[in-house]
């Protein structure tokens, strides 16, 4: 399958785009970087190009059978007004060029987030509950009306709500580590609030999962079956890592340091991967200790 890809180059792009190139797929990925006419990494060709733009890339686009959608710049940083405007744009508006490149019957998948639910406390939630209130739910629930617009098209779209990636080179556990292994890490706020989440190698089973099953599409939660709490996280941190986890960091601390984006540290989301179970998806790494511990075995994370 021809496959053309926006964010792969990230943390979960180029793992992915690298594991589809080497179960025999054509990828081409979009980069911003400036490359060499027909530069190669493997299997994996590049196409220079702006996916918030448009350009000569939607052509490249227009010829592949399938497109996979990660384009969109970080939500770990604290939220100026400015910060929520590029997380919004960055989003919206490769997803609608990349849409107005697709051509009828192929297929899209395209990245959203756990965070479309908003702050639901204990209720679990599978892929048919309401979207929630606040900046993150606002930002996935406009970057998956432009990703169903390919729906009019005839494509098949499947809209993947990520939990937070854990993995090596990257991620959060890039920003998490080192204050564990300074002795500073566990819980935020009262620890109580729920964590979704999904180990790296996950992540590229599901996409190819999906790419490879037709009767996937709308909504999936792309998350282990098993969220845990902020403390039990923190615990099982520590214990991958072989370091404390027993400092907490006060509510209020958080708000100064992190700003609105603290409300989404401090609440969560019971989210539960409904879609891929009925579909007979596999988990590597359901339980979170032992994903841990595969995500901190790298020395690009764990030095």
């Amino acid at each position: 399958m021809k496959i053309f890809m926006t964010g792969g180059t990230g943390f979960v792009g180029s793992r992915l785009a690298s594991a589809l190139a080497g179960e025999g797929h054509e990828i081409h990925v979009l980069s911003r970087s400036p490359r060499l006419p027909g530069d190669r990494s493997g299997a994996v060709s590049f196409i220079q190009g702006d996916p918030a733009c448009p350009g000569a890339w939607q052509d490249e686009a227009r010829a592949c059978d399938a497109a996979i959608n990660l384009a969109g710049t970080t939500i770990f940083k604290r939220w100026t007004e400015k910060r929520k405007r590029e997380i919004l744009e960055s989003r919206v508006e490769a997803t609608r060029n990349l849409v107005d490149a697709i051509e009828p019957g192929r297929i899209l998948i395209s990245a959203s987030a756990v965070g479309y639910y908003g702050a639901r406390g204990e209720e679990e939630l599978g892929e048919d509950a309401a979207a929630g209130e606040g900046f993150l739910a606002e930002i996935a629930s406009a970057w998956e009306r432009e990703a169903e617009r390919a729906e009019s098209k005839g494509a098949r779209v499947a809209v993947l709500r990520f939990g937070i990636v854990l993995g090596n080179g990257g991620g959060a556990l890039s920003t998490w580590i080192p204050l564990f292994k300074a002795g500073l890490g566990g819980r935020l706020g009262d620890g109580r609030q729920w964590f979704s989440w999904i180990q790296a190698d996950d992540v590229v089973g599901a996409v190819g999962f999906i790419l490879a099953n037709p009767g996937i599409q709308g909504p999936v939660n792309v998350c282990s079956p098993n969220p845990v709490r902020n403390a039990d996280l923190a615990k099982a941190l520590g214990k991958a890592l072989h370091r404390p986890a027993f400092f907490a960091v006060p509510g209020f601390a958080v708000r100064i340091v992190l700003g609105e984006f603290a409300g989404s540290v401090l609440t969560g989301q019971r989210v539960l991967p409904r879609k891929l179970a009925e579909k007979g998806f596999v988990f590597c790494y359901p339980e979170i200790l032992p994903a841990l511990r595969a995500s901190v075995r790298d020395r690009r994370v764990s030095a």
